[in-house]
């Protein structure tokens, strides 16, 4: 999955894709999936809203200006899925109509209900995400006894509130939410115990490390654009671990990164050693 932030205040980008007048630079984002999409990336994530910690939060009316004219434009020209990546209903319908296919709400439906109905309604896919509190608090909730337990429970929470709204389980995929509402050792504890999670939760997982500030625990200070070759480390544990899909920014890199780790797993599969 190949990230496009369509935002002015991105970590992980050095340059925004929206204007200092805040209009969307459409063309920069459509030649951005052009690339993307010759470089092998399988599914792409738009986005009008910054989630880091600490970021401000944006109306519906803001997002639906930065996401609507680069969803339009890049469905026209980019055979690849694409995702929205919105917690916000009404954003999540007007992206869906323009074009979008599957909803990546990083509040796992915890934030606004409501968007279970719209995703439903409209047939579409989603990725619930495991999060506490919002961009201002999440690290204040960063406690837990039981790091996978919890995550796994409240991701199960998420599942089957998405189901009671109308969405059917196998279009859901989730996401444990590296870097939210978790500090470095819990996402390194979530890494290292991937396969737990998956056969707790018995869904999809993605997993999003790309460019995140964890990963300086063992890089070292540097700016997101320089965290690449870390994270093609947490990419390789992610994907030996049994990932479905990685959420990247450096998208060339990465996809020799997957498949290389692909073809590792595969070679260890029982059937493949005999």
């Amino acid at each position: 999955m190949g990230v496009i932030n369509v935002t002015p205040d991105s970590f992980a980008d050095s340059a925004p894709l929206v204007c200092a007048s805040a209009a969307p630079d459409v063309a920069g984002a459509v030649a951005l999936a052009l690339e993307m999409e010759a470089a092998g990336a399988d599914l792409l994530d738009i986005g009008g809203e910054s989630t880091r910690p600490g970021a401000p939060a944006v109306s519906a009316a803001d997002e639906l200006a930065r996401v609507l004219p680069v969803i339009s434009a890049v469905t026209r020209q980019v055979r690849l899925p694409i995702s929205v990546d919105t917690y916000k209903p009404e954003v999540a319908a007007r992206a869906l109509s323009a074009g979008a296919t599957l909803v990546n709400d990083i509040s796992g439906f915890q934030y606004e209900p409501g968007l279970a109905a719209v995703v439903a309604q409209a047939g579409a896919g989603v990725i619930l995400m495991h999060t506490r509190g919002r961009s201002a608090t999440m690290y204040a909730e960063a406690r837990y006894g039981d790091l996978l337990g919890e995550i796994a429970s409240e991701l199960r929470r998420c599942v089957a509130q998405a189901v009671a709204g109308g969405v059917p389980v196998e279009r859901i995929i989730i996401d444990p939410g590296i870097g939210f509402a978790k500090r470095a050792e819990h996402s390194y504890g979530v890494l290292a115990r991937f396969p737990d999670l998956a056969a707790a939760v018995g869904r999809p997982i993605l997993i999003g490390p790309s460019r995140k500030s964890f990963l300086l625990t063992a890089a070292g200070e540097r700016p997101a654009a320089e965290r690449d070759w870390a994270t093609a480390a947490a990419v390789t544990a992610a994907v030996l671990a049994g990932a479905h899909i990685v959420r990247v920014h450096a998208v060339t890199e990465m996809v020799q990164v997957v498949r290389v780790a692909e073809m590792i797993r595969r070679a260890g599969e029982p059937e493949l050693r005999h």
